[in-house]
C-alpha cells in the first residue's frame, strides 16, 4: 500500500440521450483540473467519470432513431469519450451503468434494501417528468410542468416499490451539521436544508413497470429500477465495491470520496437520495458533494431544445484546447453561474494567454537567445525590482494552494495570472534592452533573464492544471524538470538551458473569428436543411386513407384562353371549361410554357379547391403538373381521349 494521501474524486456520470456541450463538458474539465492540482500536490489519486445509460429517456430516444436502446448508448458514450479525450481529461476510469458488473451489484443492492425493510411495494400516483427521470407532487409543479426543466409532465398511476426516506431524515440533518463542508458552495447546503430536509420527506419511487429498459428487480423482474438509484450507485460499483461483501482493493483504499462533482441541478439527488440509501446499506458517506455552477449561453441555459449550444469540438477548432479548457475555468465562479460566447473566448484568450502569458514567454526567450546565445542563464547581480517580482509570486502560490483546496479554481488562475503580469511589468522595469547594450551590465542582464525564467517556470506550474499541453511546451523549452507544486520556490534552477519553442498563443481579430463561425453556422445550418429534406424525400408524405383522397374533386379540364398575367412573369392566367363551367385559374408555370401552345390542352384540375386571389387575379382551382424538387423542369399533365368534366380516380 502507498504511503501518499489518498484523494478520490468523481463527476456525475452523463445521461446520454444526445452528444454533450460545453457546459456538460465543463465538468470534466473542471475535476480534471482538480485531480491535477492534488497529484502534483502529492496525492494518490482516482478519477472517476461514466455514462447513465437506462431510463425511459433512453428508450423513447432510440425508437424515435429506429435503433436499440443499447446502440443508442453505445454512439453517445463513445462521443462523450472522444470529447474529453480532445480536451485532454485525463481519468483513470470511465463506468458505464451497462457494465455487467454494475448492473449485476445496483440489483443486489435493490434485493438488499427490499429484504431489509428499506424498500417496500405500493403503488404511486403522482406527476413524472421524462426529461428529468424525476417524480413530482402536485404542489411542486410550475405552471403544470416540471419545476427543474420546465417540460410536460404525466400523471401516473402505477405499481412500484418505493424507498423509505423519512427515518433517515433526522440522521442526514445531523451528518451535514456535524460535516459543515459535506455539501458545498454554502448557498447549496442551505437550499437542501429549507427546501427539503426541515420538513417531513415523502418516500421515494424507486421502481417503474412502464417501460423495459433498465435493470430488473430480482424478485419482480416486470418491475426495473429507478434510473437515479442505478446511477447513483456507480461511485461505488466503479471501486469494487461488491454486495455479496467481496470488495475489491480500490474500493478500500479511496472511499469514501473526497467529492462528488456535480451540477447544482441534480444537488437533491447527490445530498438526500444518495446519502440515505448509503445510510441504510451500512456504507460511509463520502466526505463532501460539491455542486458547480451552469456554463451559460449568453446569460441562458445551454438547451439543446432551443439550440442556443456551442459544442467543445468547435471551440477547439477555433480556439485550441488549452484556450477552451483556461476560458472555462477562469469564467465559471466559484458559486455564480458562468456565460460564454465565442467573442467572449477570443477576448479573454487574447488578453491572458496570449498578451500576458504567451507574450512573456516568447520575449524572454527571444532576448536569452538575442544577448546569450547558448550560454546558460543563471542568477546574476540582483536589481532593485527583483524583490516585489519575488513577492508577487510568492503571495500568487500561497494564495493558489489554497484556493484549489477549496476548489476556487477560478480564483486560483486569476492569482496565477497576476503574479505573471507582474513578470511583465518587470520587463518594463529592468528594460534589459537597455542592459544589454552596456558590457559592464551583462550579469545584470543576466540576473532580470534568470528572473524572467523562473517567473516563467513558477507561473506554468500553477497554470499547468488548466493548460497541460501548454506547460508541456514550456517546460521543455525551458529544459527543466523542476515542475511540482514542491518546486513552488524561486530560485530554485541553478541554470536554464533554454531551446526554442513555438508560439503558444496566437492573438485573434474577433471580427474574422465571428465571420468565421458565422461562415460554419451558416454551412451547418444548410448541410441539417439539406439532409431534413433529403429524409422527407425518401419517407414520403404521411400515409392517407381512401376517404382522405375522395375529398379531393379531380376533373378533367380544357383550356380555352392563356394569357400572361399583366403583374407577375412568372405566373399564366387560364380560363379552362370543366364540363359544368368555364373557370378562370392562375397557375405559375410561364418559365416552362407560352400562352400560345396550351390553348386547347387537356389537363386535370383540381375542382374543389378554395378560391384566391394571386395579384390581383381570382383563381378557382389548381392544374396537375410533375417536376423535380428545385423546379429546374415541369410538365403538364395532359389527358388526351377524356372530355372535360369527367372525373379522375
Amino acid at each position: 500500500m502507498s504511503d501518499k494521501k489518498t484523494f478520490y474524486l468523481t463527476t456525475a456520470i452523463a445521461y446520454t440521450s444526445s452528444k454533450p456541450h460545453i457546459g456538460n463538458v465543463y465538468e470534466a474539465i473542471l475535476a480534471d483540473a482538480i485531480v491535477r492540482y492534488k497529484k502534483k500536490d502529492g496525492f494518490d489519486t482516482w478519477f472517476q467519470t461514466g455514462t447513465d445509460e437506462h431510463g425511459q429517456k433512453i428508450e423513447q430516444k432510440a425508437l424515435s432513431l429506429g435503433v436499440t436502446p443499447k446502440a443508442h448508448v453505445d454512439k453517445v458514450s463513445k462521443e462523450l469519450r472522444d470529447t474529453y479525450d480532445l480536451m485532454n481529461v485525463k481519468y483513470d476510469h470511465f463506468i458505464r451503468t451497462t457494465d455487467d458488473y454494475h448492473e449485476k451489484q445496483v440489483a443486489l443492492a435493490f434485493d438488499k434494501l427490499l429484504k431489509k425493510g428499506d424498500i417496500y411495494k405500493g403503488t404511486y400516483e403522482g406527476f413524472y417528468c421524462v426529461n428529468c427521470e424525476s417524480y413530482f407532487t402536485e404542489k411542486d409543479l410550475v405552471d403544470g410542468c416540471c419545476p427543474d426543466c420546465g417540460a410536460k409532465v404525466s400523471k401516473n398511476s402505477e405499481e412500484c416499490y418505493f424507498l423509505k426516506l423519512e427515518p433517515y431524515r433526522e440522521r442526514l440533518l445531523n451528518y451535514i451539521n456535524d460535516n459543515p463542508s459535506f455539501i458545498e458552495p454554502e448557498a447549496r447546503k442551505n437550499e437542501m436544508i429549507n427546501n427539503f430536509l426541515k420538513n417531513p420527506i415523502p418516500d421515494l419511487c424507486v421502481s417503474r413497470t412502464s417501460y423495459k429498459w433498465g435493470i430488473p428487480v430480482i424478485s419482480d423482474p416486470k418491475h426495473v429500477i429507478y434510473v437515479w438509484i442505478d446511477a447513483l450507485i456507480n461511485y461505488i460499483t466503479g471501486l469494487g465495491y461488491d454486495f455479496s461483501g467481496n470488495n475489491g482493493d480500490l474500493y478500500k483504499k479511496f472511499w469514501p470520496a473526497d467529492i462528488h462533482l456535480i451540477g447544482k441541478d441534480i444537488l437533491r439527488f447527490h445530498t438526500i437520495y444518495w446519502p440515505i440509501m448509503l445510510m441504510a446499506l451500512d456504507i460511509p458517506l463520502p466526505k463532501q458533494v460539491f455542486g458547480h455552477p451552469w456554463v451559460l449561453m449568453n446569460h441562458q441555459k445551454m438547451s439543446k431544445h432551443t439550440g442556443n449550444v456551442i459544442y467543445a469540438d468547435e471551440l477547439v477548432n477555433v480556439f485550441g484546447v488549452d484556450a477552451v479548457r483556461y476560458y472555462v475555468l477562469h469564467e465559471i465562479p466559484f458559486a455564480q453561474d458562468g456565460n460564454i460566447t465565442y467573442e467572449l473566448v477570443c477576448e479573454r484568450s487574447n488578453s491572458d494567454l496570449a498578451n500576458t502569458y504567451g507574450n512573456l514567454v516568447s520575449r524572454t526567450l527571444a532576448m536569452v537567445k538575442k544577448y546569450f546565445g547558448d550560454e546558460p542563464i543563471t542568477k546574476g547581480t540582483p536589481t532593485e525590482f527583483d524583490a516585489p517580482l519575488k513577492e508577487a509570486f510568492l503571495q500568487a502560490y500561497g494564495k493558489y494552494h489554497n484556493l484549489m483546496d477549496q476548489f476556487k479554481v477560478a480564483d486560483a488562475l486569476e492569482e496565477a495570472m497576476k503574479a505573471l503580469r507582474s513578470a511583465n511589468k518587470y520587463i518594463d522595469e529592468t528594460a534589459p534592452w537597455i542592459l544589454a547594450k552596456d558590457e559592464s551590465k551583462k550579469d545584470t542582464l543576466k540576473n532580470v533573464l534568470y528572473n524572467l525564467l523562473e517567473a516563467i517556470r513558477l507561473g506554468t506550474i500553477i497554470l499547468e492544471p488548466a493548460i497541460p499541453e501548454t506547460a508541456a511546451k514550456v517546460y521543455k523549452a525551458l529544459g527543466t524538470s523542476k515542475t511540482e507544486l514542491k518546486d513552488l520556490s524561486f530560485g530554485l534552477v541553478d541554470s536554464y538551458n533554454i531551446t526554442p519553442t513555438e508560439i503558444l498563443f496566437k492573438r485573434l481579430d474577433v471580427k474574422e473569428v465571428m465571420d468565421e463561425v458565422v461562415a460554419k453556422e451558416e454551412a451547418k445550418k444548410k448541410a441539417l436543411e439539406e439532409a431534413k429534406l433529403a429524409e422527407e424525400k425518401a419517407k414520403g408524405k404521411e400515409e392517407i386513407t381512401i376517404d382522405d383522397f375522395e375529398k379531393i374533386d379531380l376533373v378533367v379540364g380544357q383550356i380555352v384562353e392563356a394569357k400572361k398575367h399583366p403583374k407577375a412573369d412568372k405566373l399564366l392566367v387560364f380560363k379552362i371549361n370543366i364540363g359544368t363551367e368555364v373557370r378562370q385559374i392562375v397557375s405559375g408555370i410561364a418559365k416552362f410554357y407560352t400562352p400560345e401552345e396550351l390553348i386547347g390542352k387537356k389537363v386535370i384540375v383540381v375542382k374543389n379547391l378554395k378560391a384566391i386571389k394571386l395579384r390581383g387575379e381570382e383563381s378557382h382551382g389548381m392544374l396537375l403538373c410533375g417536376s423535380d424538387d428545385i423546379d429546374s423542369y415541369l410538365e403538364l399533365v395532359n389527358i388526351d381521349k377524356c372530355k372535360p368534366g369527367d372525373t379522375v380516380r
